[in-house]
């Protein structure tokens, strides 16, 4: 027999199911009346980072910015502007930084052309390391099994 009541256990169940709804009332909520209209603002949104988040884009984070921003997109497409307009907005506001793909400029090269050059940096030093490798002996890789095959000159002196 439970200390708490039928009644009261379905208020604590309900109360609980509300708290969820909630929580997640801006998720639930229609966007937009017009699905083509949705449609276009998603896919702006989709390759413009969220400033709050920074590893997602406006159209993925649940950040309270990324909301206004998405509903900024939807005002500015009901308005008449173009894309190129709404993404020239953004980066006028926030930099290339909001930008997933940013422009080629002196700026961005490093962006562009980091990890290519990290990666030839990378197998370059791997490259001749494995060469100053093949060069050595071949006794330069074994490990000495006892006290006898250590040279004389590196053994410790005796007691």
């Amino acid at each position: 027999m439970h200390p708490f009541s039928p009644a009261l256990r379905w208020l604590a169940v309900a109360l609980l199911a509300a708290a969820t709804a909630l929580a997640h009332a801006d998720e639930a909520r229609p966007a937009a009346d017009d699905p083509a209209l949705e449609a276009r603002m998603m896919a702006i949104a989709g390759e413009l980072r969220c400033v709050v988040c920074q590893n997602q884009t406006i159209a993925d984070s649940h950040a309270e910015l990324a909301g206004d921003l998405r509903q900024q997109i939807r005002d500015q497409l009901r308005a008449g502007r173009s894309e190129d307009q709404i993404r020239a907005f953004m980066t006028d506001r926030y930099g290339d930084f909001v930008l997933y793909r940013p422009p080629m400029t002196a700026r961005t090269a490093l962006l562009w052309f980091g990890p290519g050059l990290l990666l030839a940096a990378g197998l370059g030093a791997l490259v001749v390391a494995l060469r100053r490798r093949s060069r050595l002996p071949a006794d330069a890789f074994e490990e000495p099994d006892t006290a006898s095959d250590i040279p004389p000159d590196t053994a410790p002196p005796a007691p």
